[in-house]
């Protein structure tokens, strides 16, 4: 079978190459894909992007199925174009999409619901913003009600900067479209998980736990980026507390689609505050899987996620089960020189292709690609093309390990300006 992968980040990569090692997979097509999955054996990049023109192209080479990666599509309305096209694609429709494409929607979801999270107001006006900061006080979160590629939120521990945050996306408009509306919500305290099913909109398969490092600098400081690194399993989500969060946290998502006409299908991403308690907050459902955490969860993966998915896209994942490396995955992203606001583009990645053609790379790790393509001389060298550019991921009996694994690697590949951190699973 065909299968074609929307999108042509990290996430991307990770999926397809995962896709491919089925012995039912033929070929995974990715569009528009990035310079790591144009090299894969199988795989193979499209320049279609526009929805019309992936209906056509699934037609033509009769595609199995479709995954979705990114939440710009989804939130497009593709899924409910290629079922209109009487296609098979496995993610939710643009209704249901609203879960991570309006905050402001989310919220009131799970206020419906019932569905544990932290209070919150919404503003479009920065006056009446700047008032309500002044009555509730810091630590604070100011967060852009739409899309803003995981970095429309600011978490503020003083006024000066809440107030900041506030004039940055409702007159600055550093946000654009997405920071049109806001939300001021209450800081929660406690231990930051991911926590990642797949759903046919009655059934739930949960994914392997992961945890992700939101922010630039070591130590958590600095501004949110897409994601830093991430490591699979989650330590803190024990087996109670594993349960916990599918009563509290997926299930009503799942039911709470369906009652109001909306069975949701697809990856749902929950990301979840931990209390030191062990109460479970949701901090924020997004309609796709993680990235880094895709990379983690997808080395640890030993099912045939194309059975996984078919599954899921006929409404019978409750008939799999998916089995997983009992080691530690952990990923470390290689970012560019000004990540996040103004990534510089077009520097030549140095050691990448001689490590793989050494020979230095062995089984249990693997470099997926976000930010990259094909350029410099003959436009045969791989160059810099988003922020973040690589993010190297291996395997180990501990995270101690897999970290060792992870760092050594990274040694061996070198761009101008790169910048990762040094403390991914070091706590």
């Amino acid at each position: 079978m065909k299968i074609l992968v929307i999108g042509g980040g990290g996430r991307e990569h990770a999926l397809a190459w995962k896709l491919k090692q089925s012995p039912r997979v033929s070929k995974v097509f990715v569009a528009p894909g990035n310079a790591g999955t144009d090299l894969e054996e199988g795989i193979q990049n499209i320049s279609v992007t526009a929805i019309p023109d992936l209906i056509n192209f699934a037609k033509k080479e009769l595609i199995k199925f479709t995954i979705v990666g990114p939440e710009t599509p989804l939130a497009e309305g593709i899924v409910d174009a290629f079922r209109l096209a009487k296609l098979r694609i496995f993610g939710p429709n643009q209704q249901a999409t609203q879960l991570e494409a309006s905050k402001d929607y989310s919220k009131e979801f799970m206020r419906r619901h019932s569905i544990p999270t932290a209070a919150y107001a919404t503003f479009c006006d920065p006056v009446e913003a700047h008032k309500y900061l002044e009555k509730i006080g810091a630590p604070i979160v100011i967060k852009a009600d739409g899309l803003a590629a995981g970095k429309g939120v600011q978490v503020a521990m003083t006024l000066p900067e809440a107030h900041e945050a506030v004039d940055s996306m409702l007159i600055s408009n550093t946000m654009g479209g997405a920071g049109e509306k806001i939300l001021i919500e209450e800081f929660l305290e406690g231990e930051e998980v991911s926590f990642i099913v797949m759903t046919d909109g009655h059934n739930v398969l949960p994914l392997a736990t992961s945890q992700d490092y939101k922010q630039l600098k070591d130590g958590n400081q600095g501004p949110n980026t897409g994601g830093m690194g991430a490591y699979s399993p989650a330590p803190v989500i024990t087996s109670e507390l594993h349960k916990k969060i599918i009563q509290e946290a997926i299930d009503p998502v799942i039911k709470g689609m369906a009652e109001e006409g909306q069975p949701y299908t697809g990856f749902l991403y929950a990301g979840l505050m931990i209390g030191k308690d062990g109460a479970v907050n949701i901090l924020e459902y997004n309609c796709r899987m993680g990235d880094p955490e895709t990379q983690s969860i997808m080395l640890r993966l030993k099912s045939d996620l194309s059975i996984l998915v078919e599954n899921a896209i006929n409404g019978t994942l409750n008939k799999v089960d998916a089995e997983w490396d009992c080691r530690v995955a952990l990923g470390v992203v290689m970012a560019a020189y000004g990540y996040p606001k103004m990534p510089r583009k077009g520097d030549i990645i140095h050691g990448l292709l001689e490590f793989m053609s050494k020979g230095k790379s062995e089984e249990g790790h693997h470099i997926f690609h976000a930010g990259t393509k094909m350029g410099g001389k003959d436009n045969k060298e791989i160059v810099t093309a988003g922020g973040r550019v690589l993010c190297v991921t291996a395997l180990g009996d501990s995270i101690k390990n897999a970290r060792q694994r992870v760092y050594d690697i990274s040694k061996h590949i070198y761009f101008d300006g790169k910048f990762m951190r040094s403390d991914i699973g070091l706590q």
